[in-house]
């Protein structure tokens, strides 16, 4: 595999990494990854919305997060370092009140002390619904 993932993980062994947290509590699930991406859905359901129906902003962002510290971590050969979210900013540009969204983290920058991570999420129609960067401090 080229790009900029070192460690080879399945699809299982990935959505493995959060079992018990808030990750599968939101019903993320990892459906994809390439040579410089990963994919993952979240449903647009109680658990995710707002009080007024729409998807929650907090919801976007931790899977935002869930995907960019994911695919950092993949990019590290040694096992004994750790990417960890520093910074994050997302910016909500379509409201999305039912079925599921889809986000996708690309690499901006893959360095040995920091990575940036840009995070597309879109609704079921493939609309842009947020934009989020996602800054990490490998330690």
């Amino acid at each position: 595999m080229s790009g900029p993932f070192r460690r080879r993980k399945t699809l299982d062994e990935m959505n493995a990494w959060g079992a018990g947290t808030a990750v599968s509590h939101m019903g993320i699930v990892v459906t994809e990854f390439g040579a410089d991406f990963i994919r993952a859905t979240m449903p647009v359901d109680a658990r995710s919305k707002q009080p007024f129906g729409l998807l929650h902003g907090g919801a976007s962002v931790l899977l935002a997060e869930t995907l960019g510290s994911m695919a950092a971590n993949l990019c590290l050969d040694d096992p004994g370092k750790q990417a960890v979210g520093v910074e994050i900013n997302a910016n909500h540009v379509r409201a999305v009140t039912e079925g599921q969204v889809t986000g996708t983290a690309r690499p901006v920058h893959v360095g040995n002390a920091m990575q940036v991570w840009e995070i597309r999420i879109e609704d079921a129609n493939g609309k842009l619904a947020c934009i989020a960067r996602l800054t990490l401090m490998v330690r």
